[in-house]
């Protein structure tokens, strides 16, 4: 498998990369967007900073590429919703460059309190002006952090300490945990009218793209301070710089621009403006967190071993992962089953947690019930990236419900498999540490190996049943591995499954379905 390191890296993200059997890395920085194109399809990784653009068209191009890693917090170089569609992994390193994006946020705070930028500046220039920069202490301020991630709550933190009052808005994050570090929760509107300080914290979407704007900058206080340290177009910088000319706006702090090498020069030339180009990450610590970071993650993701920090796919630490490992080959093969048992046009598909596996993220659980569904019925490579996404396109609904206890089993999956013809239900367990185990189907409780190929079929409750299907079986050719029955009631109808050693023809079925004992039949592969 090869990766492409397209950015300038530490050195060192090859060694772990090719630490893994079977990868080998190209280190080609500087690629322009054409050469790109060109060499993009011989890979199965991408490592990228933010210089290189992963476009749409890029993508396209890329047939084998299984995951993207970028060495940094924001990934708006990359078009993730295209890479979802192709399945491919986006993931960043979020937590390798907080400390250093949260200690320059609070060196650009210090510096706008101060004006130590543009006192510098004069004393270079052989002047001496102490009058003209009087500044604020920063104790008893008010400082509003928007966005309590890793690098908002440092902030926090550090602001805390500075003894300054810190409101925090972050529709994710609980009073408690932003309690812990230092910051009370607050509605945006609470934080424009009150504080005296505002740093900005969030990725940059389509939601947050000019979030603090004319309309937000009305409704601060006069003499506010901005400050953006996160992503260029959170603050929109038109309103900013109209904000300082009609004096709303005491000073800004910027990082980061809407466009870089930013363009809007009557904003940097103001006097009240301090920036620095994209400076908060750069720090040789933070330069090597992130780099052998992704590193890392891209090794994982390529040898099959978890998945971490990604944007557009369920992730898990490698410690739960490998307590769900055995709870997600069920799940998939709970979903390849249904897709291969059910009869109709799919409209919902109901995903039932159940039981001790509810303390652990059941997400990925969700994605593998929905790859092994989604990859029966498509006729596009499904993965777990791009599982929801398919059916979301077909308009199937999928709803999942969780309950803490079972009375039956320590931990249970159930899949409802919803059509326009009626529904089925099948539910998985695991036996010992490792063994899925099939235990429901509908009313039917039995215990089956989900695996190999396999024949379900409905006969009545009468015997020497058993004993006929052995024989058409052995008519057929066909070897009998396992067998698991259930029933509703003595004399009823019950359901036997087989797993078998080949695959069972249309034939076997057709014969199966002709006997008058038997209601119904459907051969599985897994």
């Amino acid at each position: 498998m090869k990766v492409l390191i397209s950015d300038k890296m530490d050195p060192r993200c090859v060694e772990i990369l090719e630490a893994n059997d079977g990868v080998a890395v190209d280190v080609r920085s500087g690629l322009s967007p054409s050469a790109l194109l060109d060499c993009i399809g011989d890979y199965e990784g991408l490592v990228v900073r933010s210089a290189t653009k992963v476009t749409a068209e890029v993508l396209a191009a890329a047939p084998r590429l299984r995951v993207i890693g970028r060495a940094g917090t924001g990934f708006d170089n990359i078009d993730v919703e295209a890479a979802t569609r192709h399945g491919v992994i986006v993931m960043n390193t979020p937590g390798g460059n907080s400390l250093s994006t949260a200690e320059h946020t609070f060196a650009l705070i210090a510096s706008l309190a101060r004006h130590i930028p543009q006192a510098t500046a004069t004393l270079k220039e052989g002047l001496w002006e102490r009058s003209q920069f009087v500044g604020v202490e920063l104790a008893g301020k008010t400082l509003a952090v928007i966005g309590l991630g890793r690098v908002g709550r440092e902030v926090a933190a550090r602001a805390a300490s500075f003894r300054m009052k810190v409101l925090g808005y972050d529709p994710y994050i609980g009073q408690e945990m932003a309690l812990s570090y230092g910051a009370h929760l607050a509605s945006l509107d609470e934080i424009y009218a009150t504080a005296d300080f505002i740093t900005v914290h969030t990725h940059l979407s389509d939601q947050t793209r000019h979030l603090i704007s004319d309309a937000e900058i009305a409704q601060c206080k006069d003499g506010v301070y901005l400050i953006n340290c996160a992503r260029g177009g959170i603050i929109d910088e038109a309103a900013l710089l109209r904000g300082l000319h009609s004096g709303k706006i005491a000073g800004a702090a910027l990082d980061v621009f809407e466009e870089e090498p930013p363009t809007l020069v009557d904003l940097l030339v103001d006097d009240r403006v301090i920036c620095t180009p994209h400076l908060a990450a750069s720090t040789k610590e933070a330069q090597a967190n992130v780099a052998l970071q992704v590193a890392e993650q891209v090794g994982d993701v390529l040898m099959g071993r978890v998945i971490r920090n990604a944007v557009n796919a369920p992730s898990v630490d490698p410690e739960i992962h490998g307590k769900l490992q055995p709870y997600l080959v069920l799940a998939e093969r709970l979903g390849r089953l249904q897709a291969q048992l059910g009869e109709g046009q799919l409209e919902r598909i109901t995903i039932e947690y159940q039981g001790d596996i509810t303390a652990y993220p059941t997400s990925p659980l969700t994605s593998a019930v929905l790859k092994g569904i989604m990859e029966t019925v498509s006729d596009a490579a499904v993965n777990v990236v791009n599982a929801l996404l398919f059916a979301q396109e077909r308009g199937v609904q999928v709803d999942e419900r969780l309950s803490s206890e079972h009375e039956d089993y320590a931990s249970l999956i159930t899949v409802v498999y919803h059509t326009n013809k009626g529904q089925r239900l099948l539910a998985g367990t695991i036996f010992g540490k490792s063994d899925p185990r099939l235990v429901h189907l509908d009313e039917y409780i039995f215990d089956a190996v989900p695996e190999g190929h396999m024949l379900f079929y409905i006969n009545d409750d009468v015997p020497g049943i058993i004993g006929q299907i052995g024989t058409v079986m052995g008519s057929h050719n066909v070897n009998i591995a396992q067998m698991s029955c259930g029933r509703r009631q003595m004399g009823g109808q019950a359901l036997t499954i087989l797993n078998v050693d080949d695959p069972i023809t249309t034939d076997v079925v057709d014969d199966i379905l002709s006997r008058e004992y038997i209601s119904w039949a459907k051969q599985v592969s897994l």
